[in-house]
């Protein structure tokens, strides 16, 4: 069965609202989720290293998953999951199920995992 696309987001966002290493930020676009830890984002001192964030566009949703960029060798997906990735970071959602989503958590709490262990959250 296929989610629709209110669900897909609300089950990512429910999800990583729940982590309490991460803050969540409320931007006119979508939801932004970072560390709580001041942190080194390239060459910038930022008050929490970012991890995710999600943005509901009218025929999918895109979610921005920075794990897989900066620790890209410590990531495998499913193929249904690999065809939705655009570029390094980003996927655009159009169908979900709920083996997907699943997926998908597990790629979160990964990359918390990681996160904490090079201290960046």
């Amino acid at each position: 069965m296929l989610l629709d696309l209110a669900t897909i987001k609300e089950h990512i966002k429910d999800y990583l609202s729940q982590k309490s290493e991460l803050q969540q930020i409320e931007k006119t676009t979508g939801v932004e989720f970072t560390g709580k830890i001041p942190a080194m984002q390239g060459k910038q001192k930022v008050d929490g290293f970012y991890f995710a964030s999600i943005i509901e566009k009218p025929k999918d949703v895109r979610f921005y998953f920075f794990p897989i960029y900066t620790h890209a060798n410590e990531f495998q997906l499913s193929e249904e999951l690999q065809k939705q990735l655009k570029g390094k970071s980003c996927f655009h959602l159009k169908k979900c199920s709920k083996e997907t989503l699943n997926e998908i958590s597990r790629l979160i709490d990964k990359g918390i995992s990681l996160y904490k262990k090079d201290q960046l959250i």
